[in-house]
């Protein structure tokens, strides 16, 4: 759990996030960027209410440290994609996103490129 920033604490008690919902940001977030392949792009069409925990874990680690959030997304880009540019863009959305929902500043977001999807060439003569 983390806790919501000093500026959203109440004199009723701590505001406290799960690692769940989180991720489910995270998630929602990534797949909202173009130039993704595989995972992160089958789940921009995808009904969040139906995905499991499990699903959205696939290609995130949120670590939660001294009450600092770090945030490792592993994913993979279409062939073309400026990688420069999406990874980024990945960055800053996660960062928009957890800062508007929940007020909460990320300490690191890194971006993992596993790999880059090849273009299929159809070479039929």
């Amino acid at each position: 759990m983390v806790k919501i920033s000093e500026q959203a604490q109440t004199n009723l008690g701590e505001i406290e996030i799960s690692t769940e919902v989180i991720t489910r940001i995270v998630s929602i977030a990534t797949s909202q960027i173009d130039g993704l392949h595989g995972h992160f792009k089958e789940l921009k069409h995808a009904d969040f209410d139906e995905i499991t925990q499990r699903q959205l874990n696939k290609g995130l680690r949120v670590n939660i440290e001294d009450n600092f959030i770090y945030i490792d997304i592993y994913c993979a880009f279409e062939h073309g994609a400026n990688i420069a540019e999406t990874a980024k863009n990945i960055q800053q959305s996660v960062y928009n996103l957890l800062q508007t929902l929940i007020s909460i500043e990320p300490k690191q977001i890194n971006i993992h490129i596993s790999h880059i999807a090849t273009e299929h060439v159809n070479n039929t003569k």
